[in-house]
């Protein structure tokens, strides 16, 4: 999720392989897309692949390209989220959703709706209700947000992760008041509202077979039996390198054979950070074994990443020192994973090599971090032949990483990719000069510095 997940459990540490064939084998300059893009290959093999978006992401137009160009699917970070959608009783906001769908709409990209119904970003007004009112509650909820986006959506997250980690379903608000069945009230009121949405359950750590995926299979089996309206599960699969579990492709058979779909939702694969040339081997063989798993099952609908690249990305966030959880870098330029994702799709990833650094220009950074901030000092340096009259340096900050002022340069905006451009005093630099500045950041935890720099159009040294 993008905002306010807790740590999993069972979650432990990092593997690494060697490189072997596995290094990027290069980019076009069209914001980073390499080769055919994934929504193409995944539709030449009857399956969707998706990313989420936020409502913020839409003013980075390096990420939308990529969004834009590779994915055919796009799932709301939090814009269709009950604290966003009905922040108090009875008072409604689909302003943010309805500008996800807006993009997705403009893109031809389906969306996933996430989600109805969950125990977590609840306001505070729902859990506050007396338990004979909570029915009521979340049936109107469903109603009117499903209403609003009916005909929109090809599917819902009608119940977001219903088990807690030992597989008991979470004594929360809806649990308390009904029971068990707070889960089949709230697929009929879905169905009711949208008959044409695709109405899923939705979960971590369920992807492999054990205690957990064992209660959601019980469940479902259950609600099947009962008639109530139920199409697919979602596998959140939200991975450490090295730790995709054996038995995943089992587990997504034995959903598919109660005659459900399943779908890979919100996948990612972190690991420390900054991330090694192994970890980056593993997270490539990683995403290319979870694309094979999908296409094994003939009712696995689609795989769908967690955010488009490291930059926008939730864990460093949620896992202090840990990232470099996608196929896109902070840069939005494919990784490793990306080609082996291609590759397991029937593309290929011979592709145009990235332009080589400038001879003309170099840039060197530092930085000094502490627990939330640090500072960052670049230095540029002229290593033309030619004066440089007026600068603007673009690049791109770690994910979590948010600039709370500056020196000798304006940057903006404060997060994602960023341009610092000279002020009054410092726009000449002659051949064989240099010119610094610097800014200081929170973060999250990831307190890497940047992989590129772009002076006045051309990467640097």
């Amino acid at each position: 999720m993008f905002t306010t997940r807790t740590a999993r459990a069972g979650l432990a540490a990092t593997a690494a392989l060697t490189v072997g064939g596995l290094l990027l084998a290069g980019v076009t300059s069209e914001a980073g897309a390499a080769g055919t893009g994934l929504k193409t290959l995944a539709e030449a093999k009857n399956i969707y692949f998706g990313t989420a978006l936020t409502q913020s992401n839409l003013s980075n137009s390096t990420l939308t390209a990529v969004a834009g160009a590779q994915f055919d699917m796009v799932t709301p970070g939090n814009e269709m989220k009950w604290d966003t959608t009905e922040p108090s009783n009875g008072t409604y906001n689909f302003g943010p959703g309805d500008q996800i769908v807006s993009f997705a709409q403009s893109h031809s990209m389906r969306i996933r709706g996430h989600n109805l119904v969950w125990h977590s970003q609840l306001p505070s007004w729902v859990s506050s209700l007396p338990s004979n009112q909570v029915q009521a509650a979340m049936e109107a909820h469903i109603t009117t947000e499903a209403t609003h986006y009916k005909g929109k959506l090809y599917a819902w997250d009608v119940v977001n992760e219903p088990f807690d980690d030992s597989g008991n379903l979470r004594t929360d608000a809806f649990y308390n008041a009904m029971g068990s069945g707070y889960i089949a009230d709230a697929l009929r009121t879905a169905h009711a509202a949208d008959p044409n949405a695709k109405l899923y359950l939705n979960d971590y750590n369920i992807e492999g077979q054990n205690a957990k995926s064992d209660a959601m299979y019980q469940l479902v089996s259950q609600l099947k039996a009962q008639g109530v309206p139920i199409d697919g599960i979602g596998l959140e699969s939200h991975f450490i390198v090295g730790q995709v579990p054996s038995s995943m492709r089992a587990n997504m058979q034995r959903f598919a054979a109660l005659g459900l779909d399943v779908a890979i939702t919100e996948l990612d694969d972190r690991m420390q950070t900054p991330a090694s040339n192994a970890n980056l081997a593993q997270q490539a063989t990683d995403y290319a074994a979870v694309v094979a798993n999908c296409l094994a099952v003939p009712r696995c609908v689609g795989v769908s990443q967690w955010g488009v690249g490291d930059a926008d990305s939730w864990i460093p966030g949620a896992f202090p020192g840990q990232g470099a959880a996608t196929m896109y870098d902070n840069n939005y330029q494919p990784k490793p994973a990306y080609n082996s994702t291609a590759t397991a799709l029937g593309g290929s990833t011979t592709t145009t090599p990235p332009p080589p650094p400038s001879s003309t220009c170099k840039v060197t950074d530092t930085v000094n971090a502490w627990n939330t901030g640090l500072t960052e000092s670049i230095t540029i340096t002229n290593t033309g032949s030619s004066a440089i009259s007026g600068w603007s340096l673009a690049f791109t900050l770690a994910g979590g990483q948010a600039i709370t002022s500056a020196w000798n340069a304006t940057i903006a905006p404060s997060t994602g990719a960023v341009t610092a451009k000279n002020v009054n005093y410092n726009g000449s630099v002659a051949p064989g000069a240099s010119v610094s500045f610097g800014f200081q950041a929170s973060h999250t935890g990831d307190t890497s510095t940047p992989g590129d720099f772009t002076l006045n159009g051309t990467r640097c040294a």
